[in-house]
């Protein structure tokens, strides 16, 4: 049976182009078209929709408003259509915090290759959205930890010769965010793939420097990476480290996309695997495809220990799925276990 979806957007061609682009899927069926969030509502009476694909600003009342409301009422999967800029970036982390399942960027060019990668990457997300795990604001689970001061009472060796490297996609904003503000401020170097358009990593770095113990930026290529630090790739390149005296450094590059992603979560974890062996922690979070599997798989053969997320707290169910099945991963905990367990692997 297809999944039937709802597009609300007061952009009438932005309504006519999903509709074309989401109805010319045959498991996808357009059942309606709403050009702001007051007929969204009666429209999803009515017709039921399955997934729902959300403007982030429109009249009467904006995509956020609407979906804290949608979310409390009637919890369906909702994919954000959202605009590249700072701040549709923000608006959308925090729509993503409020229950969305994903986003999508509005496309800015109209050549027919863009727009062809365009239609296969929200016809993905949709497909994706309708087996998601909701996350209810009204039944989510505990809201994240407050920031640890307290001390980790690593050694600075361990501190120094130990790094940790996070991949997620679908659902990882709000997974990272958990996991961040779960560590306290002396731990390990850490390097982060998220999949997100280079307009949103910097907001993305920034909210996570805001919530966390740890001071986060977006790397930029080239910065020694120190105890107490994390750093997110880029929307616009992969990240990797490189060996640099008795340390590491981040390295950036714009090589072709890896399992269709710049940046990939399996770049990152093949250039840990090399650079850094045995004294990696391997971290792979919710989202959707196999990115980071084969990247974990070989970090595991380098002696790297890898946690991988349960499939009970992923809001897709798909990357700690993949890496499991080719073997990469050694232990499998759920979302809120996941710093504990990092910490605890950082004093065995």
């Amino acid at each position: 049976m297809a999944i039937k979806v709802l597009i609300v957007d007061d952009s009438a061609l932005m309504r006519a182009l999903l509709t074309e682009i989401i109805g010319g899927a045959p498991d996808l069926d357009v059942v309606g078209a709403a050009p702001d969030a007051i007929a969204a509502r009666d429209m999803i009476k009515v017709l039921n929709p399955d997934v729902l694909t959300l403007d982030v600003e429109m009249p009467k009342m904006d995509g956020l408003e609407f979906l804290g409301r949608l979310m409390k009422l009637r919890p369906m999967p909702v994919v954000m259509i959202s605009s590249l800029t700072a701040k549709g970036s923000e608006v959308t982390l925090q729509a993503l915090e409020l229950g969305a399942v994903d986003f999508v960027a509005k496309p800015r060019a109209e050549s027919a290759t863009l727009l062809q990668a365009y239609a296969e990457e929200i016809r993905d997300k949709i497909r994706a959205a309708k087996t998601a795990h909701l996350r209810r604001p009204s039944t989510a689970s505990a809201a994240p930890a407050p920031r640890m001061a307290v001390p980790s009472g690593l050694p600075n060796r361990v501190l120094n010769e130990k790094m940790i490297a996070i991949g997620a996609s679908t659902g990882g904003t709000e997974a990272i965010k958990e996991v961040l503000v779960r560590l306290p401020a002396e731990m390990p170097g850490i390097v982060m793939v998220q999949h997100m358009p280079e307009t949103f990593t910097p907001s993305f770095a920034k909210r996570l420097d805001g919530l966390s113990a740890l001071r986060v930026i977006e790397a930029q290529g080239g910065e020694r990476i120190q105890p107490g630090h994390a750093y997110l790739a880029p929307g616009h390149s992969h990240l990797t480290v490189k060996r640099s005296g008795n340390g590491w450094v981040t390295e950036l590059n714009q090589n072709e996309p890896v399992n269709r992603h710049r940046p990939a979560v399996d770049v990152l974890f093949s250039s840990v695997a090399k650079e850094v062996g045995r004294n990696a922690i391997g971290v792979i979070l919710t989202g959707m495809g196999k990115d980071g599997a084969q990247g974990m798989l070989a970090m595991r053969r380098a002696g790297a220990w890898n946690i991988g997320q349960d499939q009970e707290s992923c809001v897709v169910y798909g990357m700690p799925r993949e890496a499991a099945l080719v073997g990469a991963v050694d232990e499998v905990v759920s979302l809120n276990n996941v710093a504990p367990r990092v910490l605890a692997r950082l004093q065995h």
